[in-house]
């Protein structure tokens, strides 16, 4: 490689995934003498030793730049490192209107058509976009219609973010009312919380592994969390399996609580040992040990900075955290009851709700979707459903 740019020079040569071969050298196990390491010796020899005359310039890219061996960072050698995050708004509507050139647009396409998908997809990467655009022509195609609309893009976009729908699923009429109750306690839990991201969906039909999902998206690109806006995803990611208690009872509680418990737990977690939001007896201390890989030429041993005592302290400032989130949510439900019915009794009509519906239900105004289930049939399942919805059972306190 070395030997082309020099017989092309002055060039520009340009190393993709450079961290396949610049790892970090001397592995804690195996030893040394292997081919990776021989590779970016010769890289770092051949970096170190060219004229100023060969006007050769060396660009790398990775994704993992903490992984690189140091030698490779230094003056001299890569002595520039140019950090590429996901675009923000603006640029996200100027990487879609490179992509929706190649797709054929309503004719009444406008930019601010392109600027409400950028608003609706922050974080995604301009292959996320790419991809985007691609899932909704694809979805045009398959509707026999010869340009994209909106809906497509949302139908895309639910696809990407939320998993493809699986609607050869048979549920029974209590698995769906289940699956209904667990997703509007999600929805309305993060409703009531002054900082949780706005909801943007909320579906009982089966997409990706999970069997329902309630999405909420952030009004702006975020760059950090507030101690308070983790607490109320907190409460939101409880509010499922409360809403689950506060209807069937503690006897009939389900697993599908099991990934959200997960996520509640790792972002206590974190807040305690990695951002300092514990109580006064832990201090601002970063109590998390180094996660170092074997193959980066770290020890095989993990080392800790953190004490038995202080191993305990933590352990229960993370159940004391994760315990009033649970509460926080199980009031929120108790107080909302009847929203908590309308939600859920919408979603076994439609199966799918829009946050503004969801919105609409709360101020008392009914929804319509004639056509997915016309009027005259909603009415009779919402009867069938408010004849068949289990009364509150008591719960021990």
């Amino acid at each position: 490689m070395f030997s082309q740019a020099k017989k092309s020079a002055p060039c520009i040569l340009f190393i993709d995934e450079i961290d396949a071969v610049g790892r970090h050298r001397g592995a804690g196990i195996g030893g040394g003498n292997d081919e990776r390491e021989q590779t970016l010796n010769s890289i770092l020899v051949e970096m170190d030793g060219f004229e100023p005359t060969e006007n050769i310039i060396i660009i790398a890219a990775t994704n993992r730049p903490d992984v690189l061996d140091p030698a490779l960072l230094r003056p001299g050698r890569f002595d520039r490192q140019v950090t590429i995050p996901n675009p923000d708004l603006l640029g996200r509507e100027q990487i879609l209107k490179v992509h929706m050139k190649n797709i054929t647009l309503d004719p009444n396409w406008s930019d601010s058509d392109t600027r409400t998908i950028a608003r609706k997809t922050p974080g995604m990467s301009g292959a996320d976009l790419a991809n985007l655009c691609n899932e909704a022509a694809l979805h045009a195609g398959r509707v026999n219609r010869k340009f994209i609309k909106m809906i497509d893009f949302e139908v895309a976009s639910d696809k990407i973010m939320m998993g493809t729908e699986r609607r050869n699923i048979a549920l029974t009429q209590l698995d769906k009312k289940l699956i209904a109750y667990h997703e509007a306690g999600h929805a309305l839990v993060g409703l009531n919380c002054q900082y949780h991201d706005p909801l943007h969906k909320i579906t009982i039909i089966p997409r990706g592994r999970a069997m329902g999902v309630t999405m909420s998206l952030p009004e702006k690109d975020r760059w950090g969390w507030t101690k308070q806006e983790l607490l109320d995803r907190l409460a939101s990611l409880y509010g499922g399996r409360e809403a689950e208690r506060l209807i069937f009872g503690d006897d009939h509680i389900t697993t599908g609580a099991g990934h959200d418990i997960q996520q509640a737990t790792n972002i206590a977690r974190m807040m305690v040992k990695e951002y300092g939001f514990g109580g006064d007896d832990l201090g601002r201390v970063r109590y998390a040990s180094d996660q170092q890989e074997v193959f980066l030429g770290h020890s095989v041993s993990q080392s800790t900075n953190i004490s038995q005592k202080y191993a305990e302290l933590v352990d229960d400032e993370i159940k004391v955290i994760t315990s009033k989130a649970e509460l926080r949510a199980k009031t929120i439900l108790r107080e909302k009851r009847t929203d908590l019915d309308k939600i859920a009794e919408s979603l076994l009509v439609y199966e799918t709700l829009t946050g503004e519906e969801v919105t609409k239900l709360l101020n008392g105004e009914d929804i319509s979707k004639p056509e997915i289930v016309p009027d005259d049939e909603a009415e009779e399942i919402k009867k069938e459903v408010r004849r068949t919805v289990i009364p509150l059972v008591p719960l021990k306190d």
